[in-house]
């Protein structure tokens, strides 16, 4: 398995991305987006497959995906991801998972859950990080 790249963040093209969205759930996304950012220092972002990214340490942690306009679909694609266990986590693959957030009231219920899955992540890959 090849391991992510490392890359560096970039704040502004996010925040402008943000600015044009043109989506019904724009509201929860900005909510998630500020959550991420503030679950812990060095966590870093940029616009990645045309939707906001996160990473840590040059490990890819979680990139939204906004296609459907029913949910804010966000999809951790680091292979660690599959050590993380939490009830919000959907799919069985071996090395993504998924998280569905369909509406305010459902980020209300979801974020302690979704920080701690944030922070269980960011201590894998403290543990194991890219060379």
């Amino acid at each position: 398995m090849t391991a992510p790249k490392k890359h560096t963040g970039n704040t502004l093209a996010v925040d402008e991305y943000m600015a044009m969205l043109d989506h019904p759930l724009k509201a929860e996304a900005q909510a998630v987006r500020e959550i991420i950012k503030n679950v812990a220092q060095g966590i870093t972002e940029q616009v990645k497959w045309n939707a906001p990214s996160f990473s840590y340490k040059g490990n890819y942690v979680v990139t939204f995906n906004l296609h459907t306009k029913e949910y804010v679909l966000l999809v951790f694609h680091n292979p660690a991801i599959a050590m993380v266990h939490s009830e919000i986590l959907e799919g069985d693959y071996k090395d993504r998972r998924l998280v569905y957030i369909k509406g305010m009231s459902d980020l209300d219920v979801k974020k302690p859950a979704l920080v701690k899955v944030v922070k269980d992540l960011l201590e894998l890959i403290d543990r194991n990080p890219i060379e």
